[in-house]
């Protein structure tokens, strides 16, 4: 695609450029250069000033807005449509990102080029303007029809729609929407939580995958038509890029053992796939929903398969930023390893150690829930695909589940098997239990830490005052100079949900009757939800707060060489009983162990130097060199 020629006829095959002239096309081949889209590259960012628009020939892409160094995706945009169209209107700067998701090419108009048609072409100038007036238009129609739902109805479409029926008779859709009647039925039904399943997109995209694999098995057994079976992938590998996302809109959770969830993906996958046949949305009688995408399937092994691969990639996700966040505590370990402290048992003076140690074991204590979570994962990787209604594989082929399996692995990269008693694992839960189970261990385990973490810092000058966390933000609305540790705070109350959430968990798993689990979506939702969550505590508590952590070297030995909790290491040579009566004495008369111990006569100055050294008491050591002691006599 070098020539003009070339460039005119794929620019007149654009929806954006639909009825322009020969003309204008001429003349604007002329002008714009071929980019060739690349995954993950940009076409401009956010606040950069506006500099080019680009018209998308192939590929996709996406625009993101971004907030505290977190991303939303807002809109994907595919072949036909423009990018930056916002240039051809003002000259503000960009208020968001393009960002590349499928690749393929664009035609790219710069400012200069621009510039020079607003002079010499004005014609041209005012109907690449009105094309934007009108892919803005159409933008707003698409958006209401992704807001239609919970007692709102039409507003920026124009009220226009189209008539789709099911069992319970007809109704109207909105005619840009790519959902249809049953999703249509189930945002009316469900308005529960007000969490859309937009809002999980390794959801969408998981059944996006199961989706593909299911067709192209279905395509290699006979079943499905190529030309369906194109069209089908097509759409599912958009879904699977991040397009679509925003016609997901059914509750999270929902009645139904996951069917509104189920059948969501059917719709939008199949009126995607007529939009690439050049058909109606709609047109069920070309490609069905039920006939064409869901063939071979049920809602009872595309749904737990798609979740359990959700979960799989969440997993992942999770266990590296855990890691990261033990990583970040094992390096205050080490730049702590020379500062010596009193340990505390049930909030007394014990015996000394080391700040070092006591991060280095907050390390540790979460390594060993990476592993945990591990070991919950690779549970998480047997399916019920191809198990269809209960797992007896009713209106699948033979051969279906295995092929399908082999597909899905390969489609989601997930080591996905096919579960050895379908019957058994469609009914079963049990993986989702132990999941649940270990994200309560880590969510306790973060959470004590947390609580540790509060407790060293409290102060700072009536508290504790061991270690200052980071000042993120002024505390109090009356009290001047205050500030609280909000980020273990807000770790704390992210723990207290997960735990919550295993408790749902275990009430909806221990629901399930005969051969199905009615209550996965509730389970999904929570596991995700918990999942997500605690990998944004564990990025924040480590971003904002333990990498910040200091230490008050001064007021940690002050303590430990005015505890009583010392005398613990003179037990050995002097025994019990009487370390008791010089750690009462001490205690009562505010006077220190290693003057009790000298007055009394029970040790060397040389001795108690060595015995009652802080450092030394951090480690094992052998106390036999020590001389046995004389009680002397009243």
């Amino acid at each position: 695609m070098t020539t003009p020629a070339e460039i005119a006829d794929a620019l007149r095959a654009t929806s954006f450029l639909e009825d322009f002239t020969d003309a204008h096309l001429w003349k604007l081949s002329r002008l714009v250069t071929p980019l060739t889209l690349v995954p993950d590259d940009t076409v401009f960012s956010e606040g950069e000033a506006r500099q080019r628009f680009a018209i998308l020939i192939s590929g996709a892409v996406a625009i993101e807005k971004s907030s505290d160094g977190r991303t939303t995706r807002l809109v994907t945009l595919g072949a036909g449509e423009a990018v930056g169209e916002g240039l051809l209107l003002d000259d503000s700067a960009h208020g968001t990102t393009a960002r590349v998701i499928m690749p393929g090419i664009a035609m790219v108009l710069a400012r200069a080029q621009l510039d020079d048609i607003t002079r010499e072409s004005p014609q041209l100038y005012a109907a690449l303007v009105a094309r934007a007036a009108r892919a803005i238009s159409a933008r707003l129609r698409r958006a209401d029809a992704t807001l239609v739902g919970r007692g709102r109805t039409l507003g920026f479409g124009g009220h226009r729609t189209r008539q789709e029926h099911d069992l319970l008779g007809e109704r109207d859709v909105p005619y840009e929407a790519l959902y249809g009647v049953q999703t249509l039925r189930a945002l009316e039904n469900f308005p529960i939580t007000g969490i859309p399943l937009r809002e999980f997109p390794v959801l969408i995209e998981s059944l996006a995958a199961v989706k593909e694999a299911a067709a192209q098995t279905n395509f290699e057994l006979g079943l499905l038509e190529q030309g369906h079976a194109d069209v089908i992938i097509r759409a599912a590998r958009e879904i699977r890029a991040g397009r679509h996302h925003e016609h997901f809109l059914v509750d999270m959770i929902q009645g139904g053992a996951g069917t509104s969830t189920n059948m969501n993906a059917n719709e939008v996958i199949a009126n995607r796939a007529l939009e690439l046949s050049n058909q109606h949305r709609g047109a069920y009688d070309v490609i069905s929903p039920n006939d064409h995408v869901n063939l071979s399937q049920s809602t009872n092994d595309v749904y737990p398969t798609a979740v359990r691969i959700a979960l799989h990639k969440s997993l992942s996700g999770f266990r590296i930023e855990l890691a990261r966040l033990a990583d970040a505590f094992g390096a205050k370990g080490v730049e702590f390893a020379p500062l010596i402290k009193m340990g505390r048992t049930q909030m007394q003076d014990a015996v000394p150690m080391t700040l070092g140690q006591e991060f280095m074991a907050f390390s540790h204590t979460l390594q060993e829930d990476v592993d945990r979570l591990g070991e919950a994962q690779s549970l998480i990787r047997e399916i019920n695909l191809g198990a269809t209604a209960i797992g007896t594989g009713i209106n699948a082929p033979p051969g279906y589940a295995e092929l399908a399996c082999k597909h899905l692995a390969v489609i989601a990269e997930v080591p996905v098997v096919t579960a050895f008693d379908l019957v058994e694992a469609t009914s079963d839960t049990g993986a989702f239990v132990q999941l649940s189970g270990v994200m309560k261990r880590t969510a306790t385990k973060l959470s004590k830490i947390c609580n540790d973490l509060r407790l060293l810092s409290s102060g700072p000058r009536a508290g504790f005052g061991e270690i200052n966390l980071p000042a993120m933000q002024p505390g109090s609305s009356i009290m001047p100079g205050k500030v609280n540790p909000v980020i273990p705070e807000v770790v704390n109350q992210v723990c207290f949900e997960v735990i919550g959430g295993d408790v749902t968990v275990t009430m909806a798993a221990e629901a399930g009757q005969l051969q199905l689990n009615a209550f996965e979506p509730v389970i999904a939702y929570r596991l995700l939800r918990g999942i997500d969550m605690l990998r944004n505590a564990c990025i924040v508590l480590n971003e904002r707060c333990v990498t910040g952590i200091t230490a008050n070297a001064d007021r940690m030995r002050y303590f430990v060489e005015h505890s009583i909790g010392i005398v613990t290491a003179l037990v050995p040579v002097l025994g019990y009983e009487i370390a008791t009566d010089i750690a009462k004495t001490a205690l009562a008369s505010g006077r220190g162990v290693f003057d009790l111990v000298l007055e009394r006569k029970l040790l060397t100055r040389e001795q108690l130097d060595e015995m009652l050294n802080p450092a030394a008491m951090t480690v094992p050591r052998d106390t036999q060199e020590f001389s046995p002691v004389t009680i002397p006599s009243a």
